[in-house]
């Protein structure tokens, strides 16, 4: 009896779980960070996939890049957000505030307490009632928000605006209930920049001012202000349940206006708002189907497939005929069709773009053909735009998302046009941060490898520019451009000329093609960045067999991967001179060396596939979605950059991973459901059952692909989107001699030097 009351509640939790996925969704999920600690430096936002403008409640300071942190009391305002990282604050904000009582502005002194226990996070909905009783609520748009503020008692009701940092203007228009301005705010605008908005209220203004958030001084019946911090005051009657509609616009405040119409016009009561909000977000994460988990898994994989699809975000708008046309972040005008902006390619190439190959092919098109316009804009190719270049990190990873949207057959572009821009980043080294462009390229390119002291992540910048020349060679092999064929193809094996045999690591060389002296596999920065010699002795994406074959064949590359989980977690700071929150996520991790909350490491428990030991990529996979991902405050084991960390515990969750973008596969691991059902785009289904799954029923017994035995440690990209069926036999005990021969490995440059059956 027992056992059939609990297979009715499972199924009772997958009927829900299909039909409204969103409630599964904590937007909270991972806002318990702050400088010196990263659980995921996430704020609560109120969105749709990819939206132009998001929303969130803000605890921290103006112009603090942590807006939201769990660990506040108070909240002191709702702002239009954009931030993708704290790192590099945010832009483009103003926030309103609903006060009572005495009017206040300033900002700490309107902020308002609260309990966790009276907030609802939702993507489509966010509500707080503060402890003085008054209530806010928001639901997205993607270009705008529906707010409403409901006041108890007879007190007097005040909602404020404040305009934030740098430059702003507003004008009060009491006739026509309405706020019109703009803001000027963020590090990385065009000079010209502006975010028109126009906000509009159900309720008339008793009274109105203006004030700054520089001297805090107000204005009584003021309907016009300009300056730094430029803001306004609105009076409402008292007790009163007041919304307000929003929508900005890069381009005019006219089409702020037609936007607001077009997105928020035909919706009078937020239940509105909210109600389609959720049927948007119920649609995209019903695509990704999953059932047989627990409830925390349920949360957890919906709350990270929820954050894999919100950046890159839209940066276009739809003209009066429907048109889109977009203000460009890279040269200050305006242009037809689409642009996406706010994404760190560094991180994401590894599996936020691979997953939305799958699920989002006609917005990948759409976005390969917008970097190539961003690149006419500006002269480089993007690698960390927000909205403009920021040239963030290291690499040239628009090359990835390029040949890897290429290599799955989205061909929305010209290749020609894309490998001439590649060429271009590849031999110069542009104006902004050290992705824009190549920093090193001389040495990489006379040396094969980018000399230490000389160049900061030195050794890192040598990896990653070996792959991105594999995609560069890929993508110009595979469309008859011989001269960069060649090129790239002699390039893409730099990363052997540092690898030190006698170490067994990737170590950094000097100028003169000696070893840098004293070395220590523990120690972080310099010739790495943000990692150690055992973070980044993997990456080598495109070549794992390669590798392989420097360490001396399969029996060393598993063992130094076994090492790596028992070498202890030591810290050398060196270059950094401290602690970092990079270091201190890793010892919290308790895993040894294995710094998941940093994206070097994080394909290194998939390699186990390529080395004859599949069994422990199964086990390691599911080890670090049990260890170090939930869907609390808490859920991130570090920065969630832009989705990357949701999309692999998405992917790893499915039973897949995309080791090396700009090949057509994702290596196997372990799924975390009995059930997933994935439906492309254009209706297909993939189905991977996974019979026998449990906590402990982690390992792959035998495999069928469309009925047919399949022992292959990989999947393709055609096998996925064309639809199937995918059946695994899951068990307690490793099956170690499913996956081992040759034909079985995942994809390699190099050859294996050893037998076909593989030890």
């Amino acid at each position: 009896m027992k056992k059939l009351l609990l297979l009715f509640l499972i199924i009772q939790l997958d009927s829900k779980a299909q039909e409204n996925p969103v409630n599964y969704v904590n937007t909270l999920q991972g806002t318990n960070s702050d400088y010196n600690l990263s659980a995921g430096n996430t704020y609560p936002t109120i969105a749709l996939p990819f939206g132009m403008h998001t929303w969130s409640a803000q605890t921290g300071k103006n112009d603090d890049g942590w807006k939201y942190s769990y660990k506040h009391k108070t909240i002191r305002g709702f702002q239009q957000a954009h931030a993708c990282s704290p790192w590099v604050g945010d832009y483009a904000v103003f926030s309103l505030m609903p006060v009572k009582g005495k009017l206040k502005v300033a900002e700490e002194e309107r902020a308002s307490s609260f309990s966790h226990a009276n907030e609802v996070a939702k993507p489509h909905y966010y509500k707080v009632t503060f402890d003085n009783k008054i209530s806010t609520e928001i639901s997205p748009t993607e270009r705008g928000a529906h707010l409403r503020f409901s006041f108890p008692g007879r007190e007097k009701a005040y909602v404020i605006l404040d305009g934030y940092t740098k430059e702003s203007h507003i004008t009060i228009l009491p006739g026509e209930r309405k706020i019109v301005g703009w803001v000027n705010n963020g590090r990385f605008i065009p000079e010209n920049f502006k975010s028109f908005f126009v906000i509009e209220f159900d309720k008339p203004f008793k009274s109105y001012g203006t004030w700054d958030n520089v001297s805090n001084k107000t204005e009584a019946k003021g309907s016009s202000a300009a300056g730094k911090g430029a803001g306004a005051y609105l009076e409402f009657a008292a007790g009163v349940t007041v919304q307000a509609k929003v929508a900005s616009s890069y381009i005019d405040s006219a089409q702020a206006g037609l936007t607001l119409k077009n997105e928020l016009g035909r919706f009078k009561q937020l239940e509105q708002t909210r109600e389609t909000a959720a049927r948007i977000w119920n649609r995209l994460l019903g695509r990704v189907q999953v059932e047989g988990g627990s409830e925390e898994d349920m949360k957890t994989f919906y709350s990270c497939l929820f954050r894999a699809n919100l950046f890159s975000r839209m940066f276009f708008e739809y003209d009066k005929n429907g048109k889109p046309y977009y203000y460009s972040p890279y040269d200050g005008k305006v242009h037809s069709g689409y642009m996406y902006t706010d994404n760190g390619f560094w991180d994401t190439f590894r599996a936020q773009f691979p997953l939305n190959n799958i699920l989002h092919p006609t917005y990948q098109g759409r976005y390969m053909q917008a970097l190539l316009d961003a690149q006419k804009q500006c002269g480089w190719l993007p690698a960390w735009s927000f909205p403009g270049e920021t040239g963030g990190m290291l690499g040239n990873h628009a090359i990835s998302l390029l040949t890897d949207a290429w290599v799955k057959g989205i061909r929305s572009f010209d290749p020609g046009q894309a490998l001439d821009a590649y060429f271009h980043e590849a031999n110069n080294k542009g104006p902004w941060g050290g992705a824009n462009g190549r920093q090193g390229w001389k040495d990489y390119y006379q040396l094969g490898f980018v000399a230490y002291p000389g160049s900061e992540g030195a050794l890192s910048q040598t990896l990653e520019y070996a792959y991105d020349d594999f995609c560069g060679y890929t993508l110009a092999k595979m469309t008859g451009h011989k001269f960069y064929e060649d090129r790239m193809g002699k390039q893409m094996y730099n990363y052997r000329n540092v690898y030190d045999p006698s170490t067994r690591f990737m170590r950094a060389r000097k100028s003169n093609g000696e070893w840098l002296e004293n070395f220590d596999p523990y120690t972080w920065g310099g010739p790495y960045t943000e990692g150690n010699a055992w973070h980044w002795h993997w990456s080598v994406f495109h070549d794992i067999q390669g590798l392989i074959n420097l360490m001396g064949g399969n029996e060393n590359f598993t063992a130094k991967l076994d090492s790596v989980f028992s070498a202890g977690s030591k810290v050398n700071v060196g270059a950094y001179g401290t602690m970092i929150h990079e270091m201190t996520e890793m010892v919290n991790a308790k895993m040894g060396q294995y710094a998941h909350g940093n994206q070097p490491i994080q394909h290194m428990t998939y390699l186990y596939n390529y080395a004859g030991q599949p069994w422990k990529s199964q086990y390691y996979a599911r080890l670090v979605m049990e260890k170090l991902y939930n869907a609390t405050e808490n859920g991130y084991p570090g920065d969630e950059d832009q989705g990357q960390m949701s999309s692999w515990y998405v992917l790893s969750a499915l039973g897949f991973y995309s080791v090396c973008p700009g090949t057509d596969q994702y290596v196997l691991g372990s799924p975390l459901f009995r059930k997933a059902t994935i439906t492309m785009e254009n209706g297909k289904k993939f189905v991977i059952n996974a019979s026998g799954n449990s906590a402990t029923n982690v390992y792959i017994k035998s495999a069928t692909l469309n009925g047919k035995a399949y022992t292959k440690n990989y999947l393709t990209h055609p096998d996925i989107v064309d639809g199937g069926v995918l059946n695994l036999q899951m068990v307690a005990y490793p099956e170690k001699n499913r996956g081992i021969s040759r034909e079985d490995l995942p994809f390699s440059l190099s050859a294996p030097e050893m037998p076909d059956t593989l030890k």
